[in-house]
């Protein structure tokens, strides 16, 4: 059995991206993993109103885009003391050392690089729930 395997797959994912051929992809790669909850926002405005309205366990969001950047959601969570437990992954093409230390001291909580595959975006995902949302 893989780490994945022992994850509570009831649990919540938001997906934040612009392009939607990335986000129908993430969506895709964790629902064949049994994830069944799986929701997208195509911007940052549109995830934090969705991380108000349901009970979201894990944010996978792009670094760059319109309205409100992947870092900027990042703090905002990170500033929210109802959200700011959330496990956060950005998705990013940044490679940037500076980027990277950025986002490390805006507290994410994993960097995935794009291009990627389906196997690190689960095992990066694994990682991020941790202990807390296995299954006992």
């Amino acid at each position: 059995m893989s780490a994945i395997d022992s994850i509570d797959k009831s649990i919540s994912i938001l997906v934040v991206d612009d392009y939607a051929m990335t986000r129908d992809m993430i969506r895709s790669i964790l629902k064949q993993h049994g994830f069944m909850n799986v929701y997208a926002a195509e911007d940052g405005k549109k995830a934090l109103e969705r991380l108000n309205t349901e009970n979201v366990a894990l944010v996978i969001c792009d670094w760059n885009m319109p309205i409100m950047s992947g870092i900027e959601v990042l703090r905002a969570v990170r500033a929210d003391p109802e959200l700011k437990e959330i496990p956060f992954l950005m998705l990013t093409a940044e490679a940037y050392r500076e980027s990277v230390q950025e986002a490390v001291k805006s507290g994410v909580t994993d960097y995935i690089s794009k291009p990627f595959t389906a196997q690190v975006l689960i095992e990066k995902v694994s990682q991020a729930l941790g202990a807390k949302h296995r299954i006992t």
